[in-house]
């Protein structure tokens, strides 16, 4: 653990999911291959366009519409819904191809293998101060066992913009009803967690359990409170 500045009483804690409290990688790169197969499964007309090119419409549906990437959801539905457009379905078809199309995905996005330890360490922060789930994705903390430990989920789409927007800060400190610089946020990303904590007044927690170098990071544009390698490492900050 590595103390950058000085922490104030920390009387609640925010919690990133993501790659936070449980490897997401292997999930997002499982739901992306499991979703190509579904939907030329489902639908074959879909393999007429290229892995690239699918991208290439999921980009394309969020340079017209910027508020997609706030929301993963409704950016995977809209990406579909315009694809098989452009493949010759009717809206209805389309509407209805991308509903059942985003069921799948959420369900593959929930089958997450959560560590012991990350049950360990949270159940007993639980006990002890409160704590807040924001998260950028749309992994349902209750389906994967995480729900238990938090007063309060904010997830971006539904709660607001996207982490370092102020929306899900905001929400999280009003809810706790503490000043803002007594609650400490804790994720890995440098810029939607460590910068988007601080700008929004939280203390910060850089979560590197990856051995990558704070001061070698493009992605740094401010520094943490405490940088931590393990999650019972937070047990000491409280």
């Amino acid at each position: 653990m590595r103390i950058y500045r000085g922490l104030k009483p920390v009387k609640a804690m925010t919690f990133d999911l993501d790659d936070t409290l449980y490897d997401n990688w292997p999930v997002i790169m499982k739901v992306e291959k499991e979703m190509a197969q579904w939907l030329y499964q489902k639908h074959p007309v879909s393999a007429s366009l290229s892995l690239e090119e699918w991208q290439g419409i999921k980009q394309q549906v969020a340079s017209e519409n910027p508020a997609l990437k706030h929301d993963v959801t409704v950016w995977r539905e809209t990406q579909i819904k315009r694809g098989l457009l452009q493949l010759g379905y009717s809206q209805q078809q389309a509407e209805q191809a991308a509903r059942e199309g985003i069921g799948h995905a959420l369900w593959l996005r929930n089958q997450v293998d959560v560590p012991q330890e990350t049950h360990r360490v949270m159940a007993e922060l639980s006990q002890r101060i409160p704590l807040v789930a924001i998260t950028n994705g749309n992994v349902d903390p209750h389906k994967i066992g995480l729900g238990q430990y938090f007063q309060l989920i904010l997830k971006a789409g539904p709660d607001g913009r996207a982490k370092p927007y102020p929306d899900m800060f905001e929400k999280a400190q009003q809810y706790l009803g503490f000043d803002a610089n007594n609650i400490l946020h804790v994720g890995d990303h440098l810029r939607t967690d460590v910068y988007g904590a601080k700008i929004n007044g939280f203390q910060a927690c850089w979560f590197n359990d990856t051995g990558s170098n704070l001061y070698l990071s493009s992605k740094a544009s401010v520094l943490p409170d405490v940088e931590i390698e393990q999650l019972s490492d937070l047990m000491r900050l409280i």
